[in-house]
C-alpha cells in the first residue's frame, strides 16, 4: 500500500516543498489520524516512511495504533526541486512557465524539477526502497510505504511497468489518500509484476465480484 502524507500549511497554498521538511497542519493530523484507524484493518506487517517529518509523523499515527514499528527511509522522499522549492506554483510559473508546464504536463519530456530531479531519477532513488521492504516481507502480507504525492505517482507508474511518458495519466494521491497494489503470482508460485486494486483510496477495497465476467 502507497499512502501519501496528511496535509501541510504548504500543501494548503500549493507551495512546492520538495526535499524541505514542513511538517502536517491541525488537518493534516486530523488526517492522518482517521486514516490510520481505517488502515490498521489490513494489519500490516511493516510500515515504512520518508524521513521527512511530514510522512514519519503521518506514519506514527498507524504506528500508535497497530505497534508496528515505522523504518525511516530517506529515499522515499519527494522530487528534490531544485530552485521551485520553497516557492508556489504560481510565482514558478512567473519565472518559468515553459520549463514548469514541461514537468507537470508534458511527460514526454523528462524535466528536473526546478533544475533538481528528473521522474527517472526519482523512480531509480525510490524503487529498490519499496521494493526492498517487499522482498524482506512474509508472502501475502501488506507491507504500507508512507511517502509524497511525486514520489508516490512515479512509483505507481514504475511499479506497473507503465512507461514514463505514461506516468501523467495517474492522477496524484490526495492528502492522507492511499494506493492498492497487489503482487501477481502465477500458478506456479512465481511474481510476475503488480497490479493497481485502488487508487486515491480513503476506504479498504472490497472484493470485486464477477471480474471479468
Amino acid at each position: 500500500m502507497l499512502w501519501r502524507h496528511g496535509r501541510t500549511s504548504w500543501n494548503a497554498v500549493d507551495r512546492f516543498q520538495g526535499h524541505l521538511d514542513i511538517a502536517l497542519d491541525e488537518v493534516g493530523r486530523d488526517q492522518a489520524r482517521r486514516a490510520a484507524a481505517v488502515l490498521a484493518a489490513l494489519r500490516p506487517a511493516a510500515i515504512m516512511s520518508s524521513d521527512l517529518v511530514r510522512a514519519v509523523d503521518t506514519a506514527a499515527a498507524l504506528a500508535a495504533v497497530t505497534g508496528v514499528e515505522v523504518t525511516v527511509d530517506p529515499r522515499l522522499r519527494e522530487t528534490y526541486g531544485g530552485w521551485w522549492q520553497g516557492k508556489t506554483v504560481e510565482e514558478i510559473r512567473s519565472n518559468d512557465a515553459a520549463s514548469y508546464d514541461a514537468w507537470r504536463y508534458d511527460s514526454h519530456v523528462d524535466v528536473p524539477a526546478g533544475g533538481g530531479e528528473t521522474r527517472s531519477q526519482l523512480a531509480a532513488r525510490v524503487l529498490p526502497a519499496i521494493t526492498g521492504a517487499v522482498l524482506a516481507a512474509a508472502a501475502g502480507s501488506t507491507v504500507v510505504v508512507v511517502s509524497h504525492g511525486g514520489t508516490l505517482r512515479t512509483a505507481t507508474g514504475a511499479l506497473l511497468g507503465l512507461p514514463t511518458v505514461s506516468w501523467s495519466a495517474l492522477a496524484v494521491l490526495a492528502n492522507c489518500c492511499w494506493s492498492v497494489l497487489e503482487e501477481r503470482v502465477q500458478p506456479d508460485r512465481s511474481a510476475s509484476g503488480w497490479r493497481l486494486i485502488e487508487h486515491n483510496a480513503g476506504t479498504l477495497p472490497e472484493p470485486v465480484l464477477g471480474d471479468e465476467h
